[in-house]
């Protein structure tokens, strides 16, 4: 399936949520909910909303609640243990849509040609042997979370294109993923540049290529919430995504855009990602993780379309779930169709 969304109407959509007065009951609610995010630049919108008061601003006490998988948040939406997350479209987060316990509201990460996105990784084992192009891992293992992760329907586009087959091994957590392909105990893997780039640096792993050239505008990550909160807390799920939003306004204008501040960013991201480095040591590595995140949570469907046939092909997920399941989109402009 071709992808025809329009890359430049995301640049064009304002943070129309942002700009938008904020529900009166909202405001007045001053609702304690709990968010849930990764340890990765690409959660900054929510970072950049808790730490200048953007929630606070809307009436929500927000928590932030950390997972080391995107699987994982959806069943804590679905469970009722986080109230909103931003995670990545996978097997588990559709067959928990299709039970009619959790909705996709928004989108957040987007590959976006021209900004470096998600790269291509082999271990120094693979690359020593002659693996230095995507083209050539042909029977290599691919590292993914899960079965139905997001990395597993990465791998298999760089399979579909190529014309070959990869044997992919579920480690549940990027930081096993980590280990294992500096060990040798996986072939290849892909993750955002924040990541990558540091690790190719260090001369244990390989960048070999990048995600965009198989996958282009690929919506990354969404946004999203409990069917009971999309349905019946609209007040609430309106003042959260007009506050996640000025946090992603600030970011990209910070460090895509020419607004400036881009060194009191990345302190203020550096208090939630690679925390265990002194400032010096992971601004870099922060600076080279900037993606495009969605301004106004827009989101893009043609992507999402594609992602849901993949894994309706796969057999991973129902082939009667269709993007209405998934998706409620009052609450954003989408694009793409």
């Amino acid at each position: 399936m071709s992808h025809t969304p329009r890359r430049q109407a995301l640049k064009l959509i304002g943070g129309a949520l942002a700009a938008t007065a904020l529900p009166a009951s909202a405001l007045a609610a001053d609702r304690k909910i709990k968010v849930g995010a990764l340890r990765f630049t690409s959660h900054a919108g929510s970072f950049v909303a808790v730490e200048r008061g953007y929630f606070a601003d809307a009436g929500l006490d927000v928590e932030l609640v950390f997972f080391q998988a995107a699987q994982p948040m959806a069943v804590a939406i679905a469970s009722g243990d986080i109230d909103y997350g931003i995670t990545a479209m996978t097997g588990g987060l559709i067959s928990l849509a299709q039970k009619g316990a959790v909705r996709i509201i928004g989108g957040a990460l987007a590959e976006e040609k021209g900004i470096d996105g998600q790269q291509i990784l082999v271990s120094d084992a693979a690359f020593k042997a002659g693996i230095t192009r995507p083209s050539q891992l042909g029977g290599r293992s691919y590292g993914v979370t899960q079965t139905g992760s997001s990395f597993h329907y990465i791998g298999s586009q760089i399979a579909k294109t190529e014309g070959f087959e990869l044997s992919y091994k579920p480690l549940q957590k990027v930081g096993a993923l980590i280990g294992a392909l500096k060990s040798g105990q996986i072939d290849a893997w892909n993750i955002v540049p924040h990541i990558a780039k540091p690790l190719a640096a260090s001369g244990a792993v390989h960048i070999i290529g990048a995600v965009q050239d198989y996958i282009p505008d690929y919506q990354v990550t969404t946004v999203f919430t409990s069917t009971k909160n999309a349905a019946g807390e609209r007040a609430l799920t309106e003042a959260f995504l007009a506050a996640f939003s000025r946090g992603v306004a600030d970011y990209n204008a910070a460090m895509i855009g020419n607004g400036g501040g881009q060194d009191d960013m990345v302190d203020l991201i550096h208090k939630y990602v690679y925390t265990d480095r002194p400032r010096e040591k992971a601004a870099p590595s922060i600076i080279d993780g900037t993606m495009r995140l969605n301004e106004g949570a827009a989101l893009n469907m043609a992507s999402l379309r594609h992602q849901l046939e993949w894994f309706q092909s796969e057999g991973l997920v129902d082939a009667g779930v269709t993007l209405d399941t998934l998706v409620e989109p009052s609450y954003v402009r989408t694009i793409g169709g």
